[in-house]
């Protein structure tokens, strides 16, 4: 799964990362993105790509209790194409959610020790995303949100769990965004698990654990 990861770059550079024009001023520096927070995400619509902010935990169009996002802040990639929350945007609304780093956790007897993984050459993480544009019915106010994919593990990253989000390569990202791409089958060839070469992880401290905690001192390797 993917329920924490860190964005540390400004909008700015990642404008220029994945070409994109910004649409939000972020200084970046967020080091435990979690759930129902807002985040970067790159999408292209209307021939345009853009950095902007979304909610993380997708709330479908159809949906009548936005708190449904609680639930779906990942999309199974086996499944995301039948899923009735995730099929429409999976064909019609991808995005990519650029992370420095993700957190994930492995029991140690009664414990559970935080691990951060991030890329090898330093060089961001693409994370395949969906989103989605949900009306509230008594405001009227549309609320854009999105999911993260997930998919099997590497052989890293199955030291720690049994999935991983997706991690698109810079050649596939053209694809991943184009709007007009909507063969399941070549869509799905996409999802795969990253080369465990190409990924580093290491132990931080438990500080990660509690959302209200967010600073470089969460990716600092754990002492010992």
């Amino acid at each position: 799964m993917c329920g924490r990861f860190t964005q540390q770059r400004p909008t700015a550079e990642l404008s220029a990362l994945f070409d994109a024009e910004p649409l939000v001023d972020d200084p970046g520096g967020h080091f435990n993105l979690a759930p129902t927070q807002e985040a970067a995400v790159v999408v292209e619509h209307d021939q345009r790509r853009a950095i902007t902010a979304y909610r993380w935990g997708l709330i479908p169009s159809w949906a009548k209790d936005p708190k449904i996002a609680s639930r779906l802040f990942n999309a199974r990639a086996e499944t995301v194409a039948t899923s009735g929350a995730f099929r429409d945007s999976f064909r019609k609304r991808r995005c990519i959610v650029p992370a420095d780093g993700f957190y994930e956790w492995r029991r140690e007897g009664s414990s559970r020790q935080p691990f951060l993984i991030h890329r090898v050459d330093g060089a961001p993480l693409a994370l395949a995303g969906l989103w989605s544009a949900w009306r509230d019915p008594v405001t009227e106010q549309v609320q854009r949100t999105f999911t993260i994919l997930t998919t099997t593990p590497n052989e890293l990253i199955a030291t720690l769990h049994d999935r991983m989000p997706v991690i698109l390569e810079p050649r596939d990202w053209d694809l991943w965004l184009d709007p007009t791409l909507t063969d399941v089958g070549e869509l799905h060839g996409l999802l795969r698990p990253a080369l465990s070469q190409a990924l580093e992880l290491y132990p931080v401290r438990p500080l990660v654990n509690s959302v209200r905690n967010d600073g470089p001192e969460l990716i600092l390797p754990a002492p010992g």
